[in-house]
């Protein structure tokens, strides 16, 4: 398979209604919001998303979640000690996790296991996603109609009847990524694995349901994909990522989608695309 040969860069856009995106743990699971209101999620949390789908398409993952281990591993560690010993050299050892995990070839890897020290680089970066204007989150108090522990003598409930579901009415989201192609001449990250990320990003929701994220509370809108003409690139991801306008409604209004103005700077990317910038412009799924 031909190894990546053209710098890549991508911005994605997705949406949240009635749902916690990424709950904040030492914030009693709140969706994550910034000292201005505005809404996150983290880039751990997304790339969590993108392996799953991943494993989902059939591919071996080295970080794997724990509801969804495939070879009965409970750590990183008994996953690695199951591939590797400590005989063999660091070089051996990150060549071969690289070939063996699309996600240690893609986002790369610290192994501190065995007593060793190494890291693996990886050609794709992912951003955190932020929503393009404050969010507005929801806190609703639920109860259980049965006691988790037993309640304590003279009354009928316990205390762990009663809590909250914290939830985004509804927000748009962006978050950006680049794959650099001289990280991916390292891991072996090829054009194939490129499509497989590109695929995992339109999907990114599906199959991911919980309680905090009921089906279809999460779609990906839109992804802007583009491809330079060389390992270098056309332009800086940062130029790029500004060549995707954006113009949010009135903060007054209640919103949907369709609200917001979203698309791209036509004028500057017709600049770069002399230089042989192509774009892709994919529908979510």
């Amino acid at each position: 398979m031909t190894t990546l040969s053209k710098k890549m860069d991508f911005t994605v856009i997705f949406t949240v209604k009635n749902g916690n995106p990424n709950g904040d743990p030492l914030m009693d699971n709140m969706p994550r919001t910034d000292y201005e209101g505005f809404g996150e999620v983290s880039d751990v949390c997304l790339k969590r998303k993108i392996r799953n789908r991943l494993q989902q398409a059939g591919y071996e993952i080295f970080v794997q979640s724990q509801d969804r281990s495939e070879d009965g591993h409970k750590s990183l560690e008994a996953r690695f000690d199951a591939s590797f010993v400590k005989k063999d050299e660091d070089e051996e050892v990150a060549k071969r996790a690289c070939e063996k995990w699309i996600d240690v070839r893609s986002f790369g890897q610290v192994f501190t296991y065995q007593k060793r020290s190494l890291g693996v680089r990886g050609p794709v970066s992912v951003s955190l996603a932020k929503s393009l204007r404050e969010v507005g989150v929801i806190s609703m108090q639920i109860t259980r109609s049965t006691n988790g522990v037993k309640a304590e003598e003279g009354k009928s409930r316990s205390k762990d009847t009663m809590g909250l579901k914290n939830y985004i009415d509804f927000g748009v989201y962006k978050f950006t990524g680049s794959i650099n192609c001289y990280f991916a001449e390292k891991t072996g990250f090829t054009e194939a694995d490129a499509e497989q990320i590109k695929e995992a990003l339109r999907t990114l929701f599906i199959n991911d349901m919980s309680s905090a994220r009921p089906e279809g509370s999460m779609e990906v809108k839109k992804i802007y994909w583009f491809v330079h003409p060389n390992k270098l690139g056309a332009a800086s991801s940062a130029k790029i990522n500004e060549l995707i306008k954006i113009q949010a409604p009135d903060k007054q209004k209640n919103v949907t989608y369709e609200d917001y103005e979203i698309g791209v700077d036509r004028e500057a990317f017709a600049k770069y695309q002399k230089d042989g910038l192509v774009l892709e412009e994919i529908e979510g799924i």
